[in-house]
């Protein structure tokens, strides 16, 4: 028998949903407490404020996209591993577009941030890039650098190629957006081999 879910999840449940469909400008204490049952009230016992619900629903984001990253990342070649990691990001981000503009664009208390978060493998999202870097510099894939500015550098373009395409700033249909996404990441997956 499935156990209930408990009240501060079941609320996290309602917002995140809400969340999915609206943005979180719809996320109101009001509406979050009415898709559950209870009064808006009773939702300060779980989470102390708006904000806290958002972030929780931040947080949860990413622990369900690092899970997506390491379930589905399976390419044992660094190379084609970077490839499939920046396949991955853009179905998440096509599949929750608007948790992925809130979780990736806005700023939020408690954001991690680069350098140091990252270098202390605080992301669980952004750690898979780095580790993938670092093994295609390994394996003479990739001329030695330093392994979270690479990973940056990819992972910015990936994030801006994503963001123009959600934002309706290209002519394409998704299959040639992927095929540009794929070509422009190439380039500097190119740039950045060892010679």
């Amino acid at each position: 028998m499935k156990a209930q879910p408990t009240t501060a999840q079941a609320l996290l449940k309602a917002a995140r949903k809400l969340f999915e469909k609206h943005g979180a400008e719809a996320v109101t204490m009001r509406r979050v407490g009415d898709a559950v049952g209870v009064s808006a009230m009773a939702i300060y016992r779980h989470y102390p404020n708006r904000q806290a619900l958002l972030d929780r629903i931040a947080t949860e984001a990413f622990v369900d996209l690092a899970a997506h990253l390491a379930a589905k990342a399976t390419q044992t070649d660094p190379l084609a591993r970077l490839t499939q990691l920046a396949d991955l990001h853009l179905d998440f981000a096509l599949a929750h577009r608007r948790l992925y503009d809130y979780m990736f664009f806005a700023p939020r208390p408690g954001a991690r941030k680069y350098p140091d978060d990252f270098h202390a493998r605080g992301s669980p999202t952004a750690n898979p890039l780095a580790d993938a870097v670092a093994d295609a510099m390994r394996a003479g894939q990739l001329r030695d650098d330093d392994v979270w500015a690479v990973a940056f550098a990819l992972s910015t373009q990936a994030h801006g190629l994503v963001a123009l395409y959600l934002g309706g700033r290209f002519a394409f249909t998704l299959p040639q957006f992927r095929a540009f996404y794929h070509a422009t990441l190439g380039r500097l997956i190119d740039g950045l081999k060892a010679r």
